[in-house]
């Protein structure tokens, strides 16, 4: 009986124990953003390419100037 109650003491404990919630947390974020990436990767590349774009062309007038 008395190892059944402590069996049952340690499990309460894992249980409430959050040590390792941050890890798991920041794992399914990292899970969800290369998720959204792959779905979105044509968009994203546009995206980005448009802006690098501008850049350049905002950065040579102000060098030519």
């Amino acid at each position: 009986m008395l190892i059944r109650t402590k069996c049952r003491q340690k499990l309460a404990e894992l249980v409430k124990d959050e040590r390792g919630l941050g890890t798991v947390e920041i794992i399914l974020i990292m899970v969800v953003l290369i998720g959204l990436v792959i779905i979105f990767k044509t968009q994203l590349t546009s995206l980005v390419g448009t802006v690098f774009n501008r850049i350049t062309e905002q950065s040579n007038t102000i060098l030519a100037d």
